[in-house]
């Protein structure tokens, strides 16, 4: 099949098609499927943390909510390549089992292959094909990251980033990178000791929103600190009988925090002028030949 088939084909819903055109943009032929493609505008949520904070599983997570909301959902995961053998292991998926078989949910792991910043020279490329094959949401989820590498803020707006509780060192240690990027602060595993003291750590930090979670049960996903604003939905639930509307996850936090003008710096940015998304992420270290993104309104 030519490409233009293959592109046919994925629009219509096959995934076999999207997953060839998905090895083409991560080989030689990018520039071919990408010269294929109508520009289409993205909506990237950006996930990432340290190892082990629960990032795949939060993914998880969020595509089930954007699934409740009917919005077909993308997920990009990049795991990282042994140094050695130049192997990944491409196991981020199976966190994610319970939405294999679901025609609207499109999962690709892609390897990092050496490639520094958290994520993979092939992901924005691998975005715009998303984009363009008519997924709604595309949820990119970085390697396990340090201080530095903030790469993802680059090619995702929001960026969500994922802390565990007790991380009173990771948090010093990220204070200067990962929290300056960071639209919205998750500490998962919330049900675990230490998780009050990582959310007053991170407020003394940051003025960014914070949501507390438990990623493996699906509970949690409340602002720390603040009235649960999903409790209206449910109450309208409860008097109707029918679903209230489903509030967005991810953007609905960030916007409330945007209209309330509360996101902005703490300690991190007192002496300087709070920087917008475009400034920030171009302060984002420019590793990635990153093709044209177009924001995509909401």
């Amino acid at each position: 099949m030519t490409i233009d088939e293959l592109v046919a084909a994925a629009c219509t819903g096959s995934m076999r098609a999207a997953g060839r055109l998905l090895t083409m943009v991560e080989d030689d032929r990018r520039d071919e499927v990408l010269a294929a493609l109508d520009p289409v505008p993205a909506r990237v949520v950006g996930v990432t943390g340290p190892p082990g904070a629960g990032k795949s599983t939060t993914v998880g997570a969020l595509v089930a909510a954007y699934r409740e909301r009917g919005l077909r959902v993308a997920v990009l995961a990049v795991d990282p390549s042994s140094p050695y053998s130049g192997g990944a292991l491409l196991g981020d998926r199976i966190r994610m089992a319970a939405h294999v078989n679901d025609p609207e949910v499109l999962i690709r792991s892609l390897a990092a292959r050496g490639h520094l910043g958290g994520l993979s020279a092939a992901v924005p490329a691998a975005i715009r094909l998303c984009a363009a094959l008519g997924y709604d949401v595309v949820l990119l989820e970085s390697v396990g990251v340090g201080q530095s590498e903030i790469e993802i803020a680059a090619v995702a707006d929001p960026t969500v980033v994922i802390l565990n509780p007790g991380g009173g060192d990771a948090i010093q240690a990220a204070k200067a990178g990962l929290l300056e990027v960071a639209d919205l602060l998750v500490v998962n595993k919330a049900d675990r000791d230490g998780a009050d003291r990582t959310v007053r750590d991170l407020k003394a930090e940051t003025d960014v929103p914070i949501l507390r979670l438990v990623a493996s049960t699906g509970g949690g996903g409340r602002r720390a600190g603040r009235r649960d604003r999903t409790a209206p939905a449910r109450r309208q639930q409860g008097a109707t009988g029918r679903p209230g509307p489903i509030p967005d996850p991810v953007a609905g936090p960030v916007a409330a925090a945007d209209a309330a003008g509360t996101r902005r710096p703490g300690r991190l940015g007192r002496g300087r002028e709070q920087r917008p998304v475009q400034r920030r992420r171009a302060a984002a270290r420019p590793g990635l030949a990153e093709p044209a993104l177009t924001r995509a309104p909401g």
